[in-house]
């Protein structure tokens, strides 16, 4: 402790006090230690201001000062990355030292892989050697003092409309920072409620213009963008090497790509032909190509750590956010027509009853005889008649593949997957990025072909590494809980459908389900419920099997390019094939469990972000319908409102209860029900009806709807569970369980 000495410190005198101090030092504390007297205070105030104006000191939330350039003693940070050997590095959430770039900290984690990029912590800091280390205290909520969010002006003052449909309040703006009204735009939180004002800190342009949507995505969730210079000029260099020597020559086989009309990169080719070998009489030969990644991306290099930094590729229907510079993902590595091309080729050998009798990998190169559409493949199938063209038949190419296929959907038919066919809703744009339709994608063979190929490779990757006592990067999707099972044993009751707990559950436990339903009203909704029971899919090396593919050992393979899992995978069999140079290192090996944790959490944010703009999508498209009433269906029933979604279109929108009449709703939460106390009309989960688009929006994708005759003027839903006294009236059963056809 400093001796009290008399008059003020000098500025030397505070910086070391500051450095050496056992407890953050703010001014009380500065005072303290120098025995100041309290007219020597005012003089410590004036000094400390000069000093922060002369960009000696900072201060810290709590008004403790600290060096500028260095970092108070208890501080909020946020994990930045987690590099190849599995350490987390953080950064200061709050830096205004200008022209200091912010300092690295090296997080030292009481359980390894518990924190994820993107996540806050509250944590004690310390100045070690060279470097920072922080010791995390706790885990912080997400951030709430940043806001994305769209300027709208009203009586000559500005406001703050959040992009997020959950967040319904709006918020005083204090400071513009050069946007105008209508602008999106980020902004920080200050003050405490009910007196909470935002400050722009970044202008995002229009929130309108053709392609904002996914931006939106892409800055409220913090998913990198823009690749740095080193990892691009490192694209650039690897794109030019040689194919190198010793692989498989594979270039004289009519291997194809089937991918969707859209596709930005192709991963995956495939080929087949009857199996020669008496040993497998009625069987078949598959190559499954895929792109050979780990050639171009070696560990450690720049462009792994920002593959490793995304995890995956995120897909927007105006753009793709890809996890590798463009130049390896839709050029060198992506497996085009007519160009050769290094491949990890999987070669199968395929019972005539589906089964994998044998596999192998090589190192290959390919030349794509075709790049296909799925609807393309499949009308030439349909057609059997050859398409003609500077590519050649490809009906005697196609052939071939759909018979092994047939062999490989017996295998698939045996083991009973679930079976959930949901659609996928596909938004077209136009060159402008206008929206021209939403609908849902069309499931064809052609689809399930692929599928299947993907899965046989998929699981020979896994099998052939567990053979080598290799790492894997396993795909899990565990069974679904007790506490699941019985949610949906309690949804079903109110369809009348049994479903006995205390059962052994397998996939097709679900698919009986299904095929019990038959193709009565409820049959989406049905679909729906038993996909929310599902666990979540997640990556990592211990092998619990993948319950909903009915598989016991599953890793995925197929997708290099925009997978990091699947990279992990392409590695581990260099390796073990002694296939040559990019095989696994030794610390990845050993750090796969908390890789495998990372590359989940980042599943999970591009999910959420696709998602999300998807939406905002629908609801830009439905925004030019407001006012016309449509055939929705409810998914889902809160105390304060219900639900529902535009059939055939999709998007999420409410129907408030204040809306639904003057009569009181009584919520049943088992049932999920709304009962309407003198009607009887009942408002329930997965019923169909009529309502008015009274809002659709674009900024948040959220939409909201009226009865048609507006507010109050409630009606029976038309499908689903009905008022008895409506059914009646109807003449239609009143026992659910007969509505519908029976498969």
């Amino acid at each position: 402790m400093y001796k009290p000495k008399a008059g003020l410190p000098t500025r030397e005198q505070i910086l070391d006090f500051i450095a050496t101090s056992d407890v953050p030092a703010g001014k009380r504390e500065i005072a303290k230690g120098f025995g100041l007297s309290a007219q020597d205070k005012i003089g410590l105030k004036a000094l400390l201001k000069d000093m922060a104006d002369e960009g000696l000191i900072d201060s810290a939330p709590g008004r403790a000062f600290h060096k500028m350039g260095g970092i108070p003693k208890v501080t909020v940070l946020r994990i930045a990355d987690v590099d190849d050997g599995g350490n987390v590095w953080a950064v200061p959430e709050r830096w205004e030292a200008e022209g200091v770039p912010p300092p690295r900290l090296r997080v030292r984690e009481r359980k390894r892989g518990a924190l994820g990029v993107g996540e806050r912590i509250l944590a004690r800091t310390e100045e070690a050697g060279n470097g920072w280390i922080a010791h995390p205290m706790k885990v912080l909520a997400p951030a709430s003092e940043q806001v994305l969010g769209v300027l709208r002006e009203e009586a000559g003052r500005l406001w703050l409309t959040g992009v997020d449909k959950r967040e319904r309040r709006e918020f005083a703006v204090a400071d513009a920072g050069g946007a105008a009204p209508g602008d999106l735009v980020l902004a920080e939180l200050a003050g405490k409620p009910p007196k909470i004002a935002a400050r722009v800190v970044q202008k995002l342009g229009d929130p309108f213009a053709a392609r904002s949507f996914s931006l939106i995505a892409i800055h409220k969730l913090g998913i990198p963008d823009v690749f740095s210079q080193e990892a691009l000029d490192e694209a650039e260099r690897v794109s030019k090497l040689p194919l190198g020597e010793g692989r498989e020559d594979l270039r004289n086989l009519p291997i194809v790509a089937i991918d969707p009309e859209d596709a930005r990169d192709h991963d995956d080719a495939v080929w087949a032909e009857a199996d020669d070998d008496p040993a497998n009489a009625g069987g078949w030969k598959a190559i499954v190509a895929i792109a050979d990644v780990s050639f171009y991306v070696r560990p450690k290099s720049e462009v792994d750590r920002e593959a490793r930094r995304r995890g995956n590729s995120v897909y927007f229907p105006d753009r793709v956010v890809p996890m590798l510079p463009e130049i390896l993902s839709a050029e060198v590595c992506s497996l085009k027509e007519g160009a050769d091309r290094a491949a990890l080729a999987c070669h199968l050998r395929i019972g005539k009853d589906g089964s994998l009798k044998s596999w192998r990998f090589t190192r290959a190169v390919v030349r794509i005889a075709a790049n296909l559409a799925y609807e393309e493949a499949q009308a030439i199938i349909d057609a059997a008649s050859p398409m003609e063209d500077e590519r050649g038949d490809m009906l005697s190419v196609l052939q071939p593949l759909w018979a092994c296929w047939h062999a490989l959907a017996k295998a698939r038919d045996a083991r009973a997957p679930l079976d959930l066919d949901l659609p996928e809703r596909r938004v077209v744009l136009d060159e402008q990025g206008r929206i021209m339709s939403v609908s849902p994608r069309e499931r064809l063979d052609s689809h399930r072909l692929i599928e299947d190929y993907m899965i046989a490779a998929n699981v020979a990757a896994a099998k052939a590494l567990e053979a080598k006592k290799a790492p894997v990067m396993y795909r899990i999707h565990e069974p679904p809980s007790r506490e699941k099972l019985a949610a949906l044993k309690e949804y079903l009751e109110t369809f009348d459908v049994p479903f006995a707990l205390g059962q052994v559950v397998r996939p097709a436990t679900f698919n009986h389900i299904i095929e019990r339903i038959g193709d009565a009203d409820f049959r989406p909704q049905v679909m729906e419920q038993i996909l929310r029971t599902q666990t979540q899919a997640y990556y990592a090396p211990g092998n619990h099997g993948h319950f909903g593919l009915s598989l016991g050992s599953y890793a995925h393979f197929t997708s290099p390019i925009r997978r990091y899992a699947d990279l992990l995978v392409h590695r581990s069999l260099v390796s073990a094939y002694g296939l040559g140079e990019g095989g696994l290192p030794a610390d990845d090996a050993a750090n796969m469990e908390s890789v495998g944790e990372i590359i989940s959490r980042l599943e999970r944010r591009a999910m959420e972000a696709e998602r999300d703009t998807t939406d905002r999508y629908v609801a830009a498209f439905l925004s030019e319908r407001v006012g016309q009433v449509m055939d929705v269906r409810i998914t889902g029933v809160t105390n304060f409102g219900f639900f529902a979604t535009v059939e055939g279109i999709g998007g999420d929108g409410l129907m408030p209860v204040r809306d639904l009449g003057g009569e009181y709703f009584r919520f049943d939460e088992g049932a999920r029900t709304l009962t309407g106390e003198h009607s009887g009309d009942v408002f329930a989960q997965g019923q169909t009806l009529e309502l008015r688009l009274a809002e659709a929006n674009p900024v948040s994708g959220a939409l909201r709807f009226e009865m048609p005759e507006g507010k109050g003027a409630a009606q029976p839903p038309r499908g689903g569970r009905k008022p008895v006294r409506e059914i009646k009236r109807r003449g239609r059963p009143t026992n659910i369980r007969h509505q519908g056809k029976r498969r």
